[in-house]
């Protein structure tokens, strides 16, 4: 998948000023989008889990939570998601067991180690395929939040606290998916992943007037020592920081687009470095499902320690979510 651009998380410019008339078109275009058209409505309460912009904000840790909680309840959840970077078109329910990310792709595969997962690149017969099976009690679905073919009862945005929403320009131009005036409506609340400054969360509030919920990345102590840290992801310096955060010197880094296809060249490149500077190898459990598919890759796989990270939300995030819960 395409690198994000790193000048959308800088004061526009003048590629970003360039690109102003097709940003203009497709929030033109999306915005109609929105507008036209009935949603499915399932007899099953649907969540979505989305976010404002494109690119990791988090989204795959807070579902995984949020399925948790619901578990919890004594809700039985099903997730529900278009499987991106994968082929597989669905509806199809993923089978760790049986399933590639090259077919349903990475987040599919983690997000079926807590809850059963439908791959649907139609969001409403992926809907319907959950109901025939008959054993959920709620959809959880995994992004989508601009998506109007299926209603949802709850949804909520998570926003990466460090990056915000970069230059505040719609895609090309910028990050967001649409102009935030437009997407305001979408959602019931906001998740900060990450410490937002006051400022931020003030100006968001005025424009987004929601819940605004607080939440962290976690993750367990790492045994310290030297580590090559590699991520594809959408946000890898975050993935960096943390691993720092967790006590491991990271003698270099290496950063692959958002659902990065693994080629045995980039084995034999990471493997080099890890020897080079006699350091270990660290990855995000994202990346790590995707190390198959060849000879060179099971090695980066077997090689590659994964740091596996928890969403936490603050006492007050928690009563909050709760009783949006409750009132769905």
């Amino acid at each position: 998948m395409p690198r994000e651009p790193g000048w959308w998380y800088r004061p526009p410019g003048l590629t970003a000023r360039a690109l102003g008339p097709l940003a203009h078109i497709y929030g033109v275009i999306a915005a109609r989008r929105l507008k036209h058209g009935t949603p499915y409505r399932s007899p099953l309460p649907v969540v979505c889990v989305g976010n404002f912009t494109a690119g990791g904000s988090g989204k795959t840790p807070f579902g995984v939570m949020l399925a948790q909680n619901l578990i919890a309840r004594g809700e039985r959840p099903a997730f529900l998601t278009r499987g991106f970077g994968g082929r597989e078109r669905g509806p199809h329910w993923v089978d760790v067991a049986r399933d590639s990310a090259d077919a349903v792709g990475d987040e599919p595969l983690l997000l079926a180690r807590v809850a059963p997962v439908m791959v649907s690149r139609d969001r409403p017969n992926g809907a319907r395929a959950i109901e025939a099976r008959g054993d959920a009690t709620v959809i959880v679905m995994d992004d989508g939040l601009q998506n109007p073919a299926l209603a949802k009862d709850l949804s909520l945005a998570v926003i990466d606290a460090a990056r915000g929403f970069g230059n505040g320009r719609v895609i090309p131009s910028g990050p967001l998916r649409l102009p935030l005036g437009d997407q305001a409506t979408l959602v019931h609340a906001v998740v900060f992943n990450g410490e937002a400054r006051p400022d931020f969360a003030a100006e968001l509030a005025q424009l987004v007037p929601v819940p605004q919920l607080r939440a962290l990345l976690e993750g367990d102590r790492l045994e310290a020592g030297r580590y090559v840290a590699y991520a594809g992801i959408g946000h890898p310096a975050r993935f960096f920081a943390t691993a720092r955060s967790l006590g491991a010197t990271l003698v270099e880094t290496v950063s692959f687009p958002d659902h990065a296809r693994y080629t045995g060249a980039d084995a034999d490149r990471l493997l080099g470095l890890a020897q080079m500077h006699n350091a270990r190898l660290i990855t995000t459990e994202k990346d790590h499902v995707r190390l198959t598919g060849s000879v060179r890759l099971d090695a980066l796989a077997a090689a590659s320690a994964v740091l596996p990270v928890r969403m936490v939300l603050d006492p007050p995030s928690i009563a909050a979510l709760s009783a949006m819960l409750e009132r769905m």
